[in-house]
């Protein structure tokens, strides 16, 4: 991942929100838009890279903290600094994320190569199944919805005219992701989502909802549903309430593993890891987890926090890697980018055109 010689820079920052058409509602959230900040980074030959970060909501990085960070290392950035330098000089999460990015879409445009085409030995990116998530809602409203995005057929031609967001038009869901919360209907939620999808693969998450003692009583359903994965049980400063857990169906770490410094403390404790860009920081980072992350024995996922397809298009790149993939942030906003990541029959594909191309076109 050589990079070219570095010069002056000029950075921009710009803010974008991206509302949803439907309130999203996870463990004690319930979302109603994403913010974005967006960073361009313009050079001395006219060069411009641009980045997409949408930070760490349960950690207070949102625009308004993304923007401080960005400006005080105004000077440092626009001086020219490498990838590897701004991990020193930008600390993990979407701040760093949007100007790591515009870093590589910039490398590109002066390479005249596509972003992958930079990392050593990424093979040319090809589509993925991707997840695609239910947020915790009635169980009859889930299962209705799951219905929906199993079938085989795509939206006829009145219901896309009809469709309120992307999320209408998904169809062929080989794999669904439901969110979870801390009441006590999970188990109606997973059963009725089950009943209406019995082919899909499912997985869970808990967004940190559950305690010892409700995971445990309702493990037994998820394993009579079939769930192949429970993501981020427990807080993330209750990871001691994994030790001993013995879980029959394989956990994730989220909120757990922010970066790859993280990672040797979950050794023993979870299967997989979550990589997401604005967690960790870029896709400089998110690809030192993958490394880092294979050396230590854990199966990798790739996830998002949201975000356009400018967010989804280097995540793309780290799903490569991965066994799980859980990339459908844009269907759920209002409108996307253009051009855009694909979603079709239960799968992701990512042209180079939508972002990090290597020619001036964005």
């Amino acid at each position: 991942m050589k990079e070219s010689a570095s010069s002056r820079l000029s950075l921009s920052i710009q803010t974008k929100s991206w509302p949803l058409e439907v309130p999203f509602a996870i463990t004690g959230y319930t979302f109603h838009s994403f913010d974005a900040v967006i960073v361009t980074l313009t050079d001395e030959h006219g060069h411009r890279g641009i980045g997409e970060g949408l930070g760490v909501y349960y950690l207070g990085d949102v625009p308004r903290t993304m923007i401080e960070q960005i400006e005080g290392a105004r000077e440092r950035i626009e001086a020219g600094i490498s990838r590897e330098e701004l991990l020193d000089v930008l600390p993990r999460g979407g701040a760093r994320n949007a100007v790591d990015c515009a870093l590589w879409d910039l490398e590109a445009k002066r390479e005249g190569k596509p972003v992958w085409a930079l990392i050593e030995g990424q093979a040319k990116p090809h589509a993925l199944t991707t997840t695609f998530t239910l947020g915790a809602g009635e169980p009859a409203t889930m299962a209705e919805v799951a219905r929906r995005f199993v079938s085989a057929e795509p939206p006829s031609a009145a219901a896309r005219a009809a469709a309120k967001s992307n999320a209408d038009l998904i169809y062929g869901a080989r794999a669904l992701k439901l969110k979870l919360t801390d009441d006590a209907r999970n188990a109606e939620r997973v059963r009725a989502v089950r009943a209406a999808a019995p082919e899909v693969r499912i997985i869970v998450d808990a967004n940190q909802g559950f305690t010892v003692d409700s995971f445990l009583a309702l493990l037994p359903t998820l394993q009579e549903a079939g769930v192949e994965l429970v993501e981020q049980p427990f807080p993330m400063d209750r990871d001691e309430w994994l030790v001993g857990l013995d879980s029959p169906i394989p956990l994730a770490a989220d909120e757990s593993v922010q970066d790859r410094h993280d990672l040797e403390k979950m050794v023993g404790l979870v299967q997989v890891v979550n990589i997401k860009l604005d967690k960790c920081g870029g896709l400089t980072e998110a690809m030192a987890i993958v490394e880092r992350g294979r050396a230590l024995g854990f199966d990798l996922m790739v996830g998002n926090m949201s975000g356009s397809s400018w967010s989804m298009a280097p995540a793309f790149i780290v799903g490569q890697h991965c066994r799980v993939v859980d990339l459908d942030g844009p269907l759920y906003l209002s409108e996307d980018r253009d051009p855009a990541v694909r979603y079709a029959d239960g799968m992701i594909d990512c042209a180079d055109e939508v972002w990090g191309n290597g020619r001036e076109t964005i």
